[in-house]
């Protein structure tokens, strides 16, 4: 914890305000503010040791500081309460209605008190004075009527597999001739089949060429060579 730095204090008086008791082997150092409170009291025991800069307000009851309490500089102590005999209370330490054993020692910079007090939030309180715009509430909506759930479906049996007889194949069937169309009209005769056409011979390119050699070279044959006939 940051401690600050204690600043001289360069006025030399104590100040003491309302109902309080020193006594003379008390030491006090300069800066020292004691008030009481009306109704309440201050009582400051021999012995007792009070460091400069040091605030004692005594209210809602008495303080009393006992015997031998060492008070370090700076400190704070509000409330009523009792410092006990030879305690110690380090510099800058802030007492609420202190209850301080005797020969306690406590560190410098420390905070006690009356931990049954509440502390508020003032953002906490804040908040909920202005809890902010509220949106103006909607018309009614109007339940839809609830929807029974439907009954389960029983399972279906599986059907058994039956084997499919083969199909036979269709046979082709040769439809009669029409003797008449629907209204009573013949038809039309086929076309007479036409005679084949002889085919002509295959030309071979030479053939006469051929043939006159075969004159020349074998005059007792008169027959030419016929062409070799095609598949």
């Amino acid at each position: 914890m940051y401690l600050p730095p204690l600043q001289p204090n360069r006025n030399p008086n104590i100040y003491m305000s309302g109902d309080v008791t020193i006594d003379e082997g008390a030491s006090i150092a300069s800066g020292v503010i004691l008030q009481a409170s009306p109704g309440t009291r201050i009582e400051i025991a021999a012995g007792v040791c009070i460091g400069m800069g040091s605030i004692l307000q005594a209210c809602q009851g008495n303080l009393i500081i006992e015997e031998g309490a060492t008070l370090g500089a700076g400190v704070l102590a509000i409330g009523t309460g009792k410092i006990g005999t030879n305690a110690c209370i380090g510099s800058s330490t802030t007492l609420l209605h202190p209850t301080v054993a005797s020969n306690e020692v406590i560190p410098p910079g420390s905070l006690l008190g009356d931990e049954s007090r509440q502390w508020i939030d003032v953002e906490s309180t804040a908040a909920a004075a202005n809890p902010g715009p509220v949106s103006p509430p909607g018309p009614n909506p109007v339940a839809p009527d609830p929807v029974p759930p439907a009954p389960p479906q029983p399972p279906e049996p599986a059907a058994a597999f039956e084997p499919q007889p083969p199909t036979p194949s269709p046979t082709p069937e040769f439809s009669q001739p029409i003797s008449s169309n629907g209204n009573g009209a013949e038809p039309a005769a086929a076309p007479p089949d036409q005679p084949p056409v002889p085919s002509s011979p295959a030309y071979i390119y030479g053939q006469a060429h051929l043939n006159q050699l075969m004159q020349t070279l074998f005059p007792h044959k008169q027959h030419p060579i016929q062409p070799i006939p095609e598949d």
